[in-house]
């Protein structure tokens, strides 16, 4: 099929692995990939060169969610008039995250939340299903440095699509480890 960005005879499966980052981080990686060896063999050697362990299937999915995620900047929308559009539209949670407000609701119902948010003329930051952990795990210091690094280097893969972790690393720190 010459044009169509695909080779002939090539065929692409989306896997998902699991495994842990230092800390006790369960990490969950979406890959698209036509070689699942290939894959497994290198997001192995990214997790044990970083000081954590690729896992079984099932090993911390249970700890991550499908959820739809909406954040909203203060500055476009208050919190009562928010609170109203979304609640209609099928909304489960309105949380105060900062400098924005995270609507979340069932992984069906993000399109209607979504539309309903557009349509009461209010931009969005970023709208995603995504998998959401349901609990998390603070990490500090010299190990918080070693988690961020390990999870770059599993989003620069070439198969990998998404990456979840449930760590829980406190703003200041992330602000020093970027700079």
């Amino acid at each position: 099929m010459r044009g169509s960005g695909q080779l002939e005879g090539e065929t692409y499966s989306e896997v998902t692995f699991e495994g842990y980052a230092p800390a006790g981080v369960a990490v969950m990686v979406e890959t698209v990939t036509d070689n699942r060896n290939r894959t497994v063999a290198e997001l192995r050697h990214i997790f044990s060169k970083n000081g954590g362990n690729l896992g079984e299937n099932g090993c911390v999915s249970w700890i991550f969610h499908k959820r739809s995620l909406i954040l909203v900047s203060k500055g476009d929308a208050g919190e009562d008039d928010l609170m109203d559009v979304v609640l209609m539209a099928g909304a489960e949670d309105l949380r105060d995250e900062g400098d924005h407000w995270a609507v979340e609701s069932a992984p069906e119902d993000h399109d209607a939340v979504l539309d309903a948010i557009r349509a009461a003329g209010i931009a969005t930051v970023s709208a995603e299903v995504s998998r959401v952990p349901e609990n998390t795990v603070r990490v500090e210091g010299k190990q918080a440095g070693t988690v961020i690094r390990m999870i770059e280097k599993l989003e620069d893969q070439d198969d990998v699509q998404n990456v979840f972790s449930n760590f829980d690393i406190d703003e200041r720190e992330l602000e020093a480890l970027s700079a």
